[in-house]
């Protein structure tokens, strides 16, 4: 009994061996004939902005924590009743960072016979976003800000409220123009494009522009300028053709 079973088992490992050896030439076969192309494509879109993102912080240091705090508190409060006078509105404003920290002071050199640090107080940031859509505002919103206790620098953004419709430009032209190269190899190479197996993006919009340290007694004459500019937005697609000989 214990032959035949043996026997059995021997004679399907060899019929499935017969099969794999059977279907590797078919798989040959068909992965050579899975020739495909593979091409970039870019497409831009410009349009001037309508909205500003603007983030900046209030800092202060206090030799214990509940002093930095009510300082920080007394200063961010004035803030942002000032720029709710000047036609903010709650929705455009949210606190974006918030932290504690105690502040040590270091020695000079780090030996072994130096002393620890020592704790010399506490920092508290608070940080603000606000969104602006009268961009006109933006460099007399910002020195407002800095009289009523702003002190440390953030960035601005000067974006488009519904890019929707200027991404989906961008991305047909990188579309268009992907098709474009694909068909030009194709027709230097002798062969001809089939369906589009893969396909794929990736976005680019602008970047924050990083504003330096301020303080609250700098003298202000008049308004920081600003220049929007123009912003552009970009979008690359890579696609994959099947290629017919």
């Amino acid at each position: 009994m214990a032959h035949s079973t043996m026997r059995a088992v021997v004679l399907a490992a060899v019929a499935g061996s017969a099969l794999i050896g059977a279907s590797l030439p078919a798989l040959a076969e068909e992965a050579k004939r899975e020739a495909t192309i593979t091409v970039s494509g870019n497409g831009e879109s410009r349009a001037t902005p309508d909205m500003a993102v603007i983030t900046l912080s209030v800092t202060k240091q206090e030799k214990s924590a509940s002093e930095s705090l009510d300082a920080n508190s007394k200063a961010m409060s004035a803030v942002l009743e000032k720029l709710k006078a000047d036609g903010l509105a709650d929705k455009d404003m949210q606190t974006s960072g918030f932290s504690i920290q105690p502040v040590y002071s270091y020695p000079q050199s780090m030996d072994s016979s130096s002393p620890a640090p020592q704790l010399v107080g506490y920092q508290t940031v608070n940080s603000l976003t606000i969104r602006l859509h009268d961009l006109a505002k933006a460099g007399a919103v910002i020195d407002s800000s800095v009289s009523m206790g702003i002190n440390q620098g953030g960035d601005i953004r000067f974006t488009n409220e519904d890019t929707k419709p200027l991404l989906s430009e961008a991305r047909k032209q990188a579309v268009k123009d992907a098709v474009e190269k694909a068909k030009e190899i194709a027709d230097a190479a002798g062969v001809s494009l089939g369906r589009i197996i893969d396909i794929n993006e990736s976005l680019s919009s602008p970047v924050p522009v990083p504003m330096a340290m301020m303080a609250k007694d700098t003298a202000i004459s008049a308004p920081v300028p600003m220049a929007p500019g123009e912003n552009t937005y970009s979008v690359s697609v890579n696609v994959t053709f099947e290629i017919k000989q």
